[in-house]
């Protein structure tokens, strides 16, 4: 498959709001691909490369060649010069990497060229979730939809099931250990009660009891031992086996055969305390000896000598877990029928210094790739009100309106602004429209896509925490940012300071 076709059919999909007209343009792009070219067309219709990591930046494709003047480039052959980027290793490997984007580039299109810039920067906006790959598969070899997405889960994505679906073969597709499922997801609840509440409608009925789980602020990780051989993966199904022996040592000490885990690797401080998200994040990112050490913390089990555990109810698996793994390496967990006493245990998870607390269903199964209400978490709401420095126009469906925007605090000592993160989350097309019409009155300069502003309009901005930051010259950044609203009746000049978003980096200011 040519990439301008590809790419047509992405702009397509991006240029509407209807899913089932995004289905079928995606359906009939799979069925138009070559067999052996199907699995990296699906990928690249959900806006991914099939390489992680490319060591391409923003910066590294700032400059383009000129465009080519008509297209020739293949799917395949763009997948393997990203193959060969991605491999670049050692003295001299940025020039080269460089010198390879450049021939990549040269050979694109002008519509060409923005696509792949966006798709190494992973930023293809298009509107192609994955649960939206799964209706276009069923929908390109007339499976049903809930087959398809079962498949899906079990071989960790759409991709690795697309050949098996058109050979008509998905029911041969089994949960094998060694071979990572996409881990199960919660939904979300502004407070215990309403997830109580919610989880209690799955249950059945809350009065039977329900579990409550520390949220650890730590990196998701699914562990398969087989035949001795210990494996570990992110949520993303990235592979880390080789980042963290510690935690690989935990594993292979268990008793039993082969097993599968679902649960959390966290850096802990000799205080006992978890450290922030960002060490975590930086130590689980890197390999070697003499680093931090982090420790697992295992909430389900999905595996055990030989038997699947998927289907079977979370007590039944629960029971398994206590029985195998350590205290010390479980993630702590409350169970009754007493909302008041689980009030106070996530009173104490959140003394401990964890996030939240996750509220699940004791007779649910191990719903891999689901965000369903078998597991609800709840996670202390943080705002901040800051101020807009600068926005950027949006691309895909929001292409036309000024869309993520530049957050700023009051410096300390009130002499100007301090970026503190970017966000285009939590905006209504009607927030967007009146934003584009706000900031374009507020314009001083651009910057290529960049509208900056004055800086007149204050936001109250949604949080999930603050890590320290080299990008921002504050050194804090805020974490999964999302708008409230904007705040008309709040002037600049009470916005919150530097001072106090730093604060959160120790866990935030006190509430007493």
């Amino acid at each position: 498959m040519l990439l301008s076709d590809l790419v047509s059919t992405s702009a397509a999909v991006a240029a509407t709001p209807a899913r089932t007209e995004k289905t079928r343009l995606i359906a009939e792009a799979l069925a138009a691909a070559e067999p052996d070219e199907r699995a990296l067309v699906a990928r690249y219709l959900a806006g991914r490369l099939r390489q992680r990591r490319t060591g391409l930046g923003w910066r590294s494709l700032r400059d383009l060649p000129p465009p080519a003047p008509a297209p020739s480039l293949t799917v395949v052959a763009v997948d393997a010069a990203f193959d060969a980027m991605a491999a670049l290793a050692g003295p001299g490997s940025a020039g080269a990497r460089t010198a390879a984007a450049t021939s990549l580039f040269a050979g694109a299109t002008e519509a060409e060229q923005a696509w792949l810039r966006a798709a190494a920067l992973g930023e293809v906006r298009q509107g192609a979730s994955d649960a939206l790959l799964v209706d276009a598969l069923a929908a390109a070899t007339s499976h049903p939809v809930a087959e398809v997405r079962r498949a899906a889960m079990l071989a960790g994505g759409v991709p690795p099931v697309v050949a098996q679906a058109f050979a008509g073969t998905l029911d041969a597709i089994r949960f094998e250990v060694g071979r990572p499922v996409l881990p199960m997801l919660a939904a979300s609840a502004p407070d215990l009660a309403a997830a109580w509440e919610k989880v209690g409608a799955v249950a059945g009925a809350a009065g039977t009891g329900l579990a409550v789980d520390a949220k650890l602020d730590g990196i998701r990780i699914q562990a398969h031992r087989r035949g001795g051989e210990v494996l570990l993966v992110t949520r993303t199904l990235e592979e880390i086996t080789a980042r963290l022996p510690e935690v690989v040592d935990v594993v292979a000490a268990l008793p039993g055969g082969d097993l599968v885990l679902d649960g959390e690797a966290l850096l802990v401080g000799p205080d006992g305390r978890p450290r922030p998200f960002q060490e975590t994040a930086a130590r689980t990112a890197s390999t070697g000896a003499g680093g931090a050490r982090v420790a697992p913390y295992f909430f389900d089990l999905l595996h055990l000598d030989g038997r699947d555990l998927l289907a079977a109810p979370a007590q039944e698996r629960w029971d398994l877990l206590a029985g195998l793994v350590p205290e010390q390496h479980r993630v702590a967990r409350w169970r009754g029928a007493d909302p008041a006493a689980a009030e106070e245990f996530a009173r104490r998870v959140l003394a401990a210094g964890h996030e939240g607390v996750v509220v699940k269903a004791p007779g649910a199964p191990y719903d891999a790739g689901r965000r369903g209400s078998a597991w609800v978490k709840v996670k202390p709401v943080h705002t901040l009100d800051l101020v807009v420095l600068a926005v950027e126009w949006g691309s895909g469906r929001r292409r036309g309106w000024l869309s993520n925007i530049h957050l700023g605090a009051r410096a300390a000592d009130g002499s100007g602004w301090v970026m503190v993160g970017k966000t285009f989350k939590g905006m209504t097309d009607a927030m967007l429209a009146w934003q584009t019409e706000r900031f374009l009155e507020l314009e001083t300069h651009r910057d290529g896509h960049v509208v900056h502003v004055r800086p007149e309009q204050v936001v109250e901005i949604a949080f999930d925490g603050v890590q320290r930051s080299t990008r921002y010259p504050g050194g804090a950044a805020l974490r999964f940012a999302r708008v409230v609203h904007y705040r008309d009746d709040k002037p600049v000049a009470e916005a919150d300071t530097i001072d106090t978003v730093r604060a959160y980096l120790g866990g935030g200011p006190s509430t007493d």
